[in-house]
């Protein structure tokens, strides 16, 4: 028996201070890319027969775990050979054995399991297709259920992977295409031996891996909200730019597609609780309500978190209009004090001259000009124009933010 790799608690929510500029354009990569792997995806299952098993290029090789167990007996073991793990699996039909597979870069494997396990082809489609909305299906043996993990990671994105476990009588088969995932609670359940997990039927161990999926939905959502609460005091400190604009319409793609992910969580344990009793027993039933009130919570901080994105966005226009009016509050305050100021210089560039041609003075034609105090007291007129307006506009309040 391997020793137990050490446990790993719940993930607490990244830093959510505003990216280094420099990172920006990581968020636009990463969308695109996404995208781009999503499209490939779906453009290699068009026009195959139904049931056609394809692996995906970036798959991983496969892991294989084993966790068998009952109420005083605990053995977990990475098996290197498939044959290996079937053999321990059948010779031990008394205990309950948990069957993680992680990657699936091995299309004879993944075959082989798919006989050895009765799992219909189309279902087998969905685990190696990776990306199934969550739902469930009866099976021969038990149920698939499909569930999708999410992570806020520290590149502020929401990372989603798809946990597939099929039930049986005495086994829970489980795939995922990463070595790492969010389910270590569950396994250091299994070995203290002080849950119920052990004393339970393999179903239980479906809820309570159900259960650990829809928990981690709660760090993603603190995270975001953090984040959300970072960028709304960025606006507040009256610093945003377009890098927070693009930031805000980062996360609200983030958030909708989060919400994407959480609402069919949501139909799909409602689906299990209207399953009969058959095939899901009353007293699975009741865990699985617990399930459905936190999948409706995660619902409702998305729908909150997405009208807070909306806010965002109408808070950051208003700061630019409002900083806009700033700017055309100066350029008017320094407009309407230059514009008498022009309408007397413009005055006296007019050229009408004080002495005609035959000689004679025409004393109503600017006498000023000829005046030794004349534009000493002209620049003096204009400096008490200037000082005028200014404490005009100072007294209604147009120099200042009243």
């Amino acid at each position: 028996m391997s020793s137990p790799p050490p446990a790993t608690p719940l993930p607490q929510p990244p830093s959510a201070a505003p990216l280094p500029d420099e990172e920006d354009d990581h968020l636009h990569t990463r969308a695109v890319a996404d995208r781009d792997a999503t499209r490939q995806a779906r453009e290699q299952m068009v026009g195959q027969r139904p049931g056609t098993l394809i692996v995906r290029e970036d798959a991983l090789s496969p892991r294989l775990f084993l966790i068998s167990y009952d109420e005083n007996f605990y053995e977990e073991h990475e098996y290197p050979r498939y044959d290996e793990l079937l053999a321990y699996f059948r010779e031990h039909p008394d205990q309950k054995h948990w069957i993680d597979i992680r990657g699936y870069d091995d299309l004879p494997l993944m075959q082989r399991i798919q006989e050895d396990f009765r799992i219909h082809p189309l279902q087998m489609e969905d685990v190696l297709g990776d990306y199934q909305r969550a739902k469930v299906e009866e099976t021969e043996d038990g149920l698939f259920l499909v569930s999708r993990m999410t992570e806020f990671t520290r590149l502020l994105d929401i990372d989603d992977d798809q946990l597939s476990i099929f039930t049986g009588a005495n086994y829970v088969l489980t795939f995922q295409d990463d070595y790492e995932d969010c389910l270590d609670a569950v396994r250091l359940r299994l070995r203290t031996g002080r849950s119920n997990i052990r004393r339970r039927t393999p179903l239980y161990l479906a809820y309570a891996l159900t259960d650990v999926v829809l928990d981690h939905y709660y760090p993603t959502m603190a995270a975001i909200g953090d984040y959300l609460e970072t960028l709304e005091e960025r606006i507040f400190q009256g610093r945003p730019d377009r890098r927070v604009l693009n930031r805000i319409l980062h996360i609200k793609k983030d958030i909708v597609r989060f919400r994407r992910l959480v609402y069919p969580e949501r139909e799909k344990i409602a689906e299990l609780l209207r399953m009969p009793d058959e095939t899901v027993p009353e007293e699975i039933k009741v865990f699985f309500k617990d399930c459905y009130d936190h999948a409706i919570q995660a619902l409702d901080l998305a729908e909150s978190y997405r009208e807070t994105v909306s806010s965002l966005v109408e808070l950051y226009m208003s700061d630019q209009s409002n900083r806009a009016n700033e700017v055309m509050k100066v350029l008017t305050i320094i407009s309407s004090i230059f514009i008498p100021l022009s309408f007397v210089v413009g005055l006296y560039g007019m050229n009408f001259q004080r002495e005609a041609p035959d000689g004679r003075i025409n004393y109503l034609n600017m006498p000023e000009l000829y005046s030794p105090w004349g534009y000493p007291v002209l620049l003096g007129l204009l400096l008490l124009i200037v000082i005028g307006q200014l404490t005009y506009f100072y007294r209604k309040g147009w120099l200042t933010n009243r």
